[in-house]
């Protein structure tokens, strides 16, 4: 939400530096996360200057341009080459000097001394729309003759400078969504800090608010009063559209608003004056003089000012005429029933809706508007006709008209302010310091809560509606220790702690451990959302919707499901990276994937759904970048599938008991999973290009995802034990067998320890070999096999016992034959 500091100045006397302003708001809640400045003309005019052109003659080398001298106040002439068809001797212009910034959009430029066509120009006379004044580039900009010579341009057009507040509102602060709710604020807090009561709320009156006469009565009728619990409108004739006053659309300016025309401007002006939202509907529009506020038939289409046809749902409230929808009710407008140029009467409608109706109407509709902001946190239900009145006052002053009617006001069950008590122990108690009776009773006042009764031992206090969030007496005790100031409450020697036993084992020090290790490895680490869309799920057959955790009220479409992979994330990451020239990335991330179960018990809400903790590594591009002594080499699937072994090792995983199969699939060219008592463990591949396209990735990327939760099950319970460096020396021994094409090294690997558990250490694969000599359909594999006694040296005899048994096993299981 974004304030103007000159404009919280109509609401409370105040004389500030905005840095001050910002730390206090952020110090009663109102959290200041940006500040940027605003000027009604970009630029501000610096550098531009009154002149007078001295003399102006043609350009001797150039059938277009003027050479003139110009006096700007500064004791000589300022020779300025002009292209301008209208330049002449005698004129008051506008200078741009040495020096200026120039802006044309979002482009700048600056003013140098220069040479053009071989005469020297110091400067430039500019034509309005060059300096923001204007949209004519015909030619320069004449100042009448009464122009003082040598004023700055600033001070002869008003520029208006402002200070822009970004304000973090958090949702329960329905009550500070306004400059007059900022201001609030500010007066108690102001009075707190200067220890004064001089400090007041301005508001603008709204006493000259008149009936002239009854000739456009519109009726209101209200069908669904849940839903809409309070409708206020009235009727404005004989209006004149035009554009907005200069200091109007600077307040519209500031806050990022584009000023449409006087009418719509001024909704949107006291929209954020006093946090109500209006709508001007055309009066020519609403067929049968009434309006009704209804929900519509499921499906019904409805076309938005956006001009993007809506399916409506049964639950969405519409503000129609007798024959149609001209509006959502507190969301977005319709596209026929807005003001335009031709309006000469309008109808003000100033309503309070229902919440939820409209927070889940904006969510299914996606449309997050100034008006639903506001509506969905809780708007005042006393402040409509308040509001109605400050914008029809506003309008006959800027585009004239009577009020043709009486205020509409149809609530049939008025919101009276609520009753509070509180405690002073209790007070005392959760703000932590005994705090006079008399200044809570001042910010209390300050605050608008009215004070009903007070006694020894505390207060009852009647809450004004537009502090919805404030029902219990800790909420009360809250505003109160919020406007008091938190640093004013002192913090006691005294430490008080507890005793917590970690788990074991410790899981957040193991994932550290391993994020250490990923990143000594060189990989960034990565958090992504746990929130993404469903259409990933439907470009890959791995997974289905029927299995996807929906969200009942998603924020947007891309943003609809939880995720049942990590790796959709990924690819997103890899996709930005590339697309900023970024393509060689490696990266981990630890979270959480969610999976609706398809059967599950009926009687646990709870049991239908599974949660479980991932690790996935991802890579794409160069591994290492080229260098003198070597050659730029390719991110492999073999350097992901030695960092999950690393993994393994690391956490100490008895590696022997997990099984390499290929598990190839959709998302995948090819992939190895690692398999822990039939269980996958962790899976390593490269990502189908299929995939690839659906993220416009143009190169290779792979992954590798580690089931986090089931590694921490799977590993040995008893610690890791020291073992001294062996006494004995081993022993390698090499065979080189011809085998299947099918046959994998994995295979031959486990095969090899379940035929010598004793003595084998390792096995290795040193060589490949296909061709010459070698038969069609076979390939031959050259292995080392690691052999050692821990209690003797190995003889001859026994290490060829060993490896014959090996051999034999190798032919028998796998029909190799030794070459």
């Amino acid at each position: 939400m974004k304030i103007s500091y000159n404009w919280l100045k109509q609401y409370i006397d105040y004389e500030i530096a905005p840095e001050d302003l910002s730390s206090i708001l952020t110090d009663i809640g109102l959290e200041v996360e940006g500040m940027s400045t605003f000027q009604s003309i970009k630029g501000g005019l610096e550098g531009i200057v009154i002149g007078e052109v001295k003399t102006c003659i043609k350009h001797p080398n150039a059938d277009k341009l003027s050479k003139t001298e110009v006096d700007i106040g500064i004791g000589r002439l300022l020779p300025i080459v002009c292209g301008a068809p209208n330049v002449a001797a005698g004129q008051k212009v506008l200078v741009a000097t040495v020096g200026t910034k120039l802006y044309a959009g979002d482009e700048s430029f600056t003013i140098n001394k220069s040479k053009i066509r071989g005469e020297i120009s110091e400067g430039m006379i500019c034509a309005e729309d060059e300096l923001g004044l204007g949209t004519s580039h015909d030619g320069i900009m004449v100042l009448p003759a009464e122009a003082e010579v040598g004023k700055k341009a600033c001070e002869y057009f008003f520029v208006e400078e402002d200070v822009v507040f970004e304000i973090g509102l958090t949702p329960n602060r329905a009550d500070a969504t306004s400059h007059i709710g900022t201001a609030r604020d500010l007066v108690a807090a102001l009075n707190r800090i200067h220890n004064t009561r001089d400090y007041t709320l301005k508001v603008p009156p709204v006493t000259k608010f008149d009936v002239e006469n009854h000739d456009l009565d519109i009726d209101v009728v209200v069908e669904d009063k849940k839903a809409c619990p309070r409708y206020t409108g009235v009727t404005l004739s004989g209006i004149q559209v035009s554009e907005s006053p200069d200091w109007l659309k600077n307040k519209l300016n500031a806050l990022g608003l584009r000023p449409i025309n006087n009418i719509v401007d001024v909704t949107n002006y006291v929209l954020h004056e006093t946090g109500q939202p209006l709508h001007a509907f055309d009066a020519k529009y609403i067929t049968g003089n009434k309006v009704v506020v209804k929900k519509m038939p499921h499906e019904s289409p409805f076309v938005t000012l956006d001009e993007e046809e809506r399916k409506l749902d049964a639950e969405d409230l519409m503000i129609c005429n007798a024959e149609s929808g001209m509006c959502i009710a507190g969301v977005f407008g319709g596209i026929t029933s807005g003001v335009t140029g031709s309006t000469t009467d309008i109808f003000l409608e100033s309503a309070y809706f229902d919440p939820t109706h409209i927070r889940k109407t904006s969510r299914r509709h996606m449309l997050q508007t100034d008006a639903s902001f506001r509506f969905e946190r809780g708007a005042d239900p006393n402040i409509t006709e308040y509001a109605l009145k400050r914008a029809i006052l506003l309008m006959q002053e800027l585009a004239g008209g009577t009020v043709s009617s009486e205020i509409k006001d149809v609530y049939p069950e008025p919101v009276e302010k609520w009753p509070v008590e509180i405690a002073f122990p209790d007070v005392d108690r959760l703000i932590g310091k005994v705090i006079d009776r008399k200044t809570i009773k001042e910010i209390l006042t300050d605050l608008e809560i009215e004070v009903a009764e007070e006694h020894n031992e505390g207060l009852r206090m009647l809450i004004p509606t537009f502090k919805v969030d404030v029902t219990r007496d800790v909420d009360v005790i809250e505003e109160i220790l919020r406007i008091y100031g938190y640093n004013n409450v002192e913090f006691s020697d005294k430490i008080y702690s507890s005793v917590n036993l970690r788990p074991d084992p410790d899981l957040e020090k193991l994932q550290n451990m391993i994020a250490d290790y990923l990143s000594s490895q060189g990989l960034s680490e990565i958090m992504n959302n746990s929130l993404t869309k469903s259409s990933y799920i439907d470009h890959s057959d791995t997974y289905s919707n029927k299995n996807s955790v929906y969200l009942l009220n998603p924020l947007s479409q891309d943003l609809d499901i939880l995720r049942q992979s990590l790796l959709f994330g990924g690819l997103e990451v890899v996709a930005y990276n590339v697309n900023r020239q970024t393509g060689n990335v490696k990266l981990y991330e630890f979270g959480t994937v969610y999976q609706k179960k398809e059967k599950y018990d009926p009687s646990d809400a709870l049991n239908k759904y599974h949660e479980e903790k991932h690790l996935m590594l991802i890579a794409s591009g160069i591994n290492q970048s080229e260098n003198w002594n070597s050659a730029a080499s390719k991110v492999e699937v073999f350097d992901l599938k030695a960092k999950v072994e690393g993994v393994f090792a690391r956490l100490g995983m008895d590696q022997k008991k997990v099984e390499l199969k290929e598990t190839t699939h959709e998302l995948s060219q090819y992939a190895l999973g690692y398999f822990y008592n039939q269980k996958l463990l962790a899976e390593v591949g490269s990502v189908h290009k299929k995939q690839l396209n659906h993220f416009d990735i143009k190169q290779e990327v792979l992954y590798a995802i580690i089931n986090w939760d089931l590694l921490i099950k799977s590993l040995p319970k008893e610690a890791l034990q020291y073992e001294p460096v062996p006494k004995f020396p081993a022993v390698r021994r090499d065979l080189a067998m011809v085998l299947d094409e099918n046959v994998k090294f994995d295979d031959l690997k486990t095969r090899a320890f379940k035929t010598e558990k004793k003595l084998l250490k390792s096995v290795g694969l040193f060589d490949i070999y296909k061709g010459d000599k070698i038969p069609q359909g076979k390939k031959s594999y050259a292995l080392s096999f690691i052999l050692q006694d821990k209690e003797k040296t190995l003889n001859d005899k026994t290490i060829d016992k060993a490896m014959k048994r090996i051999q034999s096993e190798f032919e028998q299981t796998f029909n190799a034959q030794l070459r």
